[in-house]
């Protein structure tokens, strides 16, 4: 398994931990000290095995706290993405998929589908983007905007674990 080349989470102080990890989860630092107050270990120094343990909490928590996480991510070429208002990894996520280069056409077809999306399921829509284009971004909206309430919030708990593990690849 492939170790973090930056740092040695097995050794870091509590503040250390939540300020490498506290942002792997958008807005959700209450994942990486949930990890932490758990106990680290050498294992923890693995990307792949580190990920496992948060998403583990991600997946164990209530249901409101899952939906807080859903709720912390940005829209998709959204107005926070426009206004410049996002966290560091989204920005670089987002302008890595070509959100930033939207058309005016594209901008206002991922403006409707946010909002259709969001009325529908009461979070953002959230999609790993990394390697995606805009196309399949778009075309992932289509495919998902049908699916019912229960699928959606796992599908969406599912991408956020995906983001996760390509922040802590990052690092």
């Amino acid at each position: 398994m492939r170790q973090f080349s930056t740092c040695a989470p097995c050794d870091m102080t509590r503040e250390e931990f939540i300020n490498q990890f506290g942002e792997v989860y958008e807005h959700s630092p209450w994942v990486a000290e949930k990890v932490f107050e758990q106990g680290l270990g050498e294992k923890d120094n693995e990307v792949e095995f580190l990920h496992q343990r948060m998403a583990k909490v991600l997946i164990e928590a209530e249901k409101h706290q899952q939906l807080d996480v859903l709720c912390a991510h940005p829209d998709l070429a959204g107005r926070a993405a426009i206004s410049g208002d996002l966290s560091v990894s989204s920005l670089a996520e987002q302008a890595g998929a070509g959100l930033s280069q939207c058309t005016t056409e594209e901008f206002e077809q991922f403006t409707l589908y946010n909002d259709l999306y969001k009325s529908r399921f009461n979070f953002p829509f959230i999609m790993a983007v990394k390697g995606a284009t805009r196309k399949q971004i778009l075309d992932a909206f289509n495919n998902r905007i049908d699916n019912d309430i229960k699928a959606e919030f796992v599908f969406a708990l599912e991408e956020v674990n995906k983001i996760a593990l390509l922040r802590l690849q990052d690092m």
